[in-house]
């Protein structure tokens, strides 16, 4: 024992030695901080420097003051005050604020402050104490109160319910905390206060009264019915449209319902709407389940109302007559409900066929047929006398012929040179497409003079003269109808009687128009009237193809540029799509008696006044189609065609492919036909330009003869150089030859000075026009060859 004790003091005193001897070498601050650094750089030492550099902390040093400071603060702490106290970047304590939110069960981390498990039951407590004062507390209050959210609050507080809170959540809205006391106060206020009711009393009125907490109430106004404590029912659910009828209140109510009901044999909405039912159609609907009622719009009748206009009904159509439904239906029916209740019955009965409704009278068929017969008579005497008077019901194929050619007879008087400024530049036409037609196309224009105007005026008020006759083949008017049905039909009340003739008004009318038809036909000696029908079956298939043929034209447009394409598009509506327009109106027309052989004489004159004839619903779109024609584009006539079809009972077909290229194929041989017997120099380049475009974009193309060049410049990329080159010049020269024949056509009309034999002022030389001539006919051929034999022009280049 001694040798160790005397082993202690020598060590002591060699420690004491040891702090009192001077060390050979000393570390400065700056090697600390160095080697500190290198040491975190390496991750061989984990601290945090703090904010005012003069010290560093360890994270578990952080976390532990973090938690002293939480305590120091009663459980409750912000992040950025733990930063100032700690004097560490806000970074490091919110790491470290997470960890320590981690490990601590009962500490939360919520809007970047802490709190712990003492905090949260002193505030239990704190709204415990509160709850027993007023005896309710709002969650929501209390969040603002607190600073703390809505969902976390709500959590914690009703997980302390029963054990720190002495109170209940509601079941409906978890956000209200009541107290038992709290709870049976309101108890007994709403038993006292619905016992005391004796009619029916909106919810939301006493809610607003009396001041209760609305899913409170409702909750115990349901208990309280449904053990029977109280005595009516609750309408409507938790809305604010939510009624209490009392018991004693239903019994009356009910009763009175039920006595109505069966001695009047329906129900009106509106009187159950002011005894206090704010749903009657459900209300009744629960109340009388097994009752076979029909629900109208504003009532529901019984079986006996029912059973009482079946009756009627079958009394009309068996005796052949008419029966005034009127006395049987209840008189608070309204016009409407009244046609449903009649429509029903006769679906019950299946007498559609053998009934017809007219107002509140039920008449049968046969009555209306007899009724119509009466004019039998009277119509053939009409019609014979209306012929006799008339005898012109129609636009005659003759007086259409008879117009153009005072038209054209007219122009050729008054414009020799645009005769022969039409024959001179007759290369400048286009090849019509579709429908079979390969004749050339001259624009002519005409001259607008007074004299030609007074006549085309004097000839246009003759035909609206002889259109407007159609017009006037009308029967009878509902008034004289109405005379006849009074001599004729005895004891029927005037409002029948005047909605019986304007039910048989146009089954007459049209009656009428086939008599005055078939009188006019067997009086008329040429029996053209015949030679103008057409059968449907054809016209729809020359329609078909026209409407397919637009189509693909259509195509070909639209490899032009803006404008081209717009030259394009009004010539293709300028042709074929008002032929196919002029097709269509006259195939309607016909039963107008105003059909034409030849729809392609129509004028947009007669067009107007052929379509000012047609009945309401197929004018609009076919005034819409007329209109289109005028326009700029061939999809908004195509849209207006189709509707105008369907409207008029036509079916559209769209060609598939395989006929596409059937099409394309016919279309290029009468192409290839016409330009092999073609001779002028203008029809010639035409036809070469639209028969190589169709070569080199599959698509063929309707073009008027001022598009050529533009035809031409499209096909620059497409052709091979010698090609192009070749149709340039055969362009210039057609140009330069239409110049010329324009020039001599100018100096022959206009009285000119003498000048020196040979000299032409303004305009060329006969040697020079001849010389033209030869260079068009020479290359002719070469450009024919480019298209009638492709494969030997292209040997030939090679």
């Amino acid at each position: 024992m001694m040798a160790d004790w005397e082993e202690i003091r020598r060590l002591a005193a060699d420690f004491q030695r040891a702090q009192f001897a001077d060390s050979a070498q000393r570390l400065s601050e700056r090697n600390c901080i160095e080697i500190v650094a290198k040491l975190v750089l390496e991750k061989k030492l984990d601290v945090v420097h703090t904010l005012d550099g003069k010290e560093y902390i360890t994270p578990p040093q952080i976390s532990r003051e973090i938690k002293d400071e939480l305590y120091t603060h009663g459980g409750r702490i912000n992040i950025v005050e733990l930063q100032k106290i700690i004097n560490v970047d806000l970074v490091h304590i919110e790491k470290q604020a997470n960890d320590v939110s981690k490990q601590d069960r009962g500490t939360r981390l919520i809007l970047g402050q802490l709190l712990d498990e003492k905090y949260l039951d002193q505030l239990a407590e704190e709204v415990n104490d509160k709850l027993q004062e007023v005896g309710q507390v709002n969650i929501a209050e209390l969040c603002k109160t607190y600073d703390l959210p809505g969902e976390f609050l709500t959590e914690e507080l009703c997980g302390r319910v029963g054990r720190v809170i002495d109170g209940q959540v509601d079941e409906f809205k978890r956000g209200v905390i009541f107290t038992q006391a709290f709870i049976s106060r309101h108890t007994a206020r709403i038993r006292g206060l619905f016992s005391a009711l004796t009619r029916p009393t909106p919810v939301s009125t006493l809610i607003s009264l009396y001041g209760f907490q609305e899913n409170l109430l409702y909750s115990v106004l349901e208990e309280l019915v449904n053990t029977g404590r109280l005595k009516g029912a609750v309408v409507g659910g938790r809305q604010d449209k939510a009624v209490y009828i009392p018991e004693i209140y239903s019994k009356t109510q009910n009763a009175w319902i039920d006595s109505f009901l069966k001695q009047n044999g329906y129900l009106e909405f509106e009187a159950l709407s002011r005894l206090g039912i704010p749903d009657p159609v459900s209300y009744i609907k629960k109340r009388f389940k097994s009752s076979k009622l029909l629900f109208l719009k504003a009532a529901c009748v019984g079986p006996e109302i029912i059973a009482q206009l079946e009756a009627s009904v079958e009394e009309a159509v068996s005796s052949h007559t008419w029966v005034d439904l009127q006395p049987v239906l209840p008189s608070c029916l309204s016009e409407e409900d009244s046609e449903l209740l009649i429509g029903q019955v006769l679906r019950t009965l299946g007498a559609q066929s053998t009934a017809r409704i007219l107002g509140s009278a039920a008449v049968s068929e046969k009555f209306v047929s007899d009724c119509m017969a009466l004019f039998d008579d009277i119509m053939r005497l009409k019609a014979q006398k209306e012929v006799k008077n008339n005898p012109v019901f129609l636009i005659a194929e003759e007086d259409l012929r008879a117009s153009a050619l005072l038209e054209n007879s007219t122009s050729s008087k008054k414009d020799k040179r645009e005769e022969r400024r039409k024959k001179s530049s007759e290369g400048s036409g286009s090849v019509r497409g579709g429908g079979g037609g390969n004749a050339r196309e001259i624009r002519i224009r005409k001259t607008k003079k007074k004299n030609r105007k007074d006549e085309e005026s004097d000839e246009d008020a003759d035909t609206t003269h002889r259109v407007s006759k159609q017009s006037e083949v009308l029967f009878l008017s509902v008034e004289e109808i109405m005379d006849v049905l009074e001599r004729k039909v005895l004891d029927c009340p005037d409002d029948t009687l005047e909605q019986l003739a304007q039910e048989i008004l146009r089954p007459l009318t049209r009656k009428y128009q086939e008599v005055v038809r078939s009188a006019f036909l067997s009086s008329s000696s040429s029996g053209s009237g015949g030679n103008r029908k057409q059968n449907v079956k054809d016209v729809q298939e020359e329609i078909n193809n026209l409407y397919n043929n637009v189509r693909l034209f259509e195509k070909g447009t639209k490899l032009f540029s803006d404008d081209t394409q717009l030259l394009l598009m009004k010539h293709l509506l300028r042709t074929i799509c008002t032929d196919l327009t002029n097709i269509l109106i006259n195939l309607l027309s016909a039963d107008l008696m105003m059909a034409t052989e030849n729809p392609s004489s129509i004028t947009a004159e007669v067009r107007t006044k052929i379509l000012a004839k047609l009945p309401e619903e197929t004018k609009a779109p076919l005034m819409k189609l007329n209109n289109s024609l005028t326009g700029k584009s061939i999809e908004d006539f195509v849209s207006s065609l189709e509707a105008a079809a369907e409207e008029c009972g036509l079916l559209l077909k769209k060609g598939d492919k395989k006929k596409e290229r059937q099409a394309l194929l016919l279309h290029k041989q009468a192409l290839l036909e016409q330009l092999s017997e073609a001779e002028d120099p203008a029809l010639v380049l035409h036809l070469t330009s639209v028969l190589l475009f169709q070569n080199v974009t599959h698509c063929v193309l309707h073009a008027p003869g001022r598009c050529v060049p533009n035809i031409i410049s499209a096909l620059q990329p497409k052709l091979p150089e010698d090609q192009y080159k070749l149709l340039l010049q055969f362009q210039g020269l057609v140009v330069k030859r239409l110049v010329q024949s324009h020039s001599q056509g100018k100096k022959a009309d206009r009285a000119e000075p003498r000048v020196e034999p040979g000299a032409e002022p303004g305009g060329a030389s006969p040697d020079e026009l001849e010389s033209v001539q030869k260079e068009l006919s020479s290359l002719s051929r070469s450009i024919k060859e480019l298209v009638l034999n492709p494969r030997r022009t292209s040997t030939t280049e090679e």
